[in-house]
């Protein structure tokens, strides 16, 4: 069985779903899933350049109610919820947790633990992040020993 470690933030679509789960073809696999919840990922200016560089000025607008810390752990524990159910419907074997401090040292932790064989980011486009190679598949290539992959994901929950 094909061991990934999949790092998301915020619940999976049934495209991304669809996508993940096919990426290696009839091999099953078997996901463990690490979910930060958005408002621990990144201040909100950069999240506001983004979705300024996405065109969507609404979304830019709303960013001072996008729940943060404390606040954001309940919705991320009902997206990381969502997405094991989903993943688990699609025939994959799947187990989860929420990021609690640093990202990178979270997933360095599971991929150790777990054996993985590669890690999946998937995530909206951080365009300020990636230029600076700061989003987090940038510097997991760097920490975690196996193969990323940056995926964006296919469309907002």
């Amino acid at each position: 069985m094909f061991t990934s470690v999949l790092m998301i933030e915020k619940a999976l679509t049934s495209a991304d779903v669809e996508f993940v789960t096919t990426l290696h073809g009839d091999e099953s696999v078997a996901f463990h899933v690490l979910l930060q919840p958005r408002g621990d990922q990144a201040d909100r200016l950069l999240r506001a350049i983004d979705d300024l560089a996405l065109g969507e000025l609404d979304e830019a607008a709303r960013e001072r109610e996008t729940p943060e810390g404390d606040a954001a752990r309940g919705e991320g524990r009902q997206a990381l919820d969502v997405s094991l159910q989903a993943l688990r419907s699609a025939g994959s074997r799947a187990e989860g947790r929420l990021i609690e401090d640093h990202p990178l040292d979270s997933l360095r932790g599971l991929v150790e633990e777990v054996g993985a064989d590669e890690v999946i980011v998937l995530t909206d486009p951080h365009y300020v992040e990636e230029f600076f190679h700061r989003d987090w598949a940038s510097r997991a290539r760097h920490k975690v020993g196996v193969p990323v992959l940056k995926l964006f994901s296919h469309s907002k929950v």
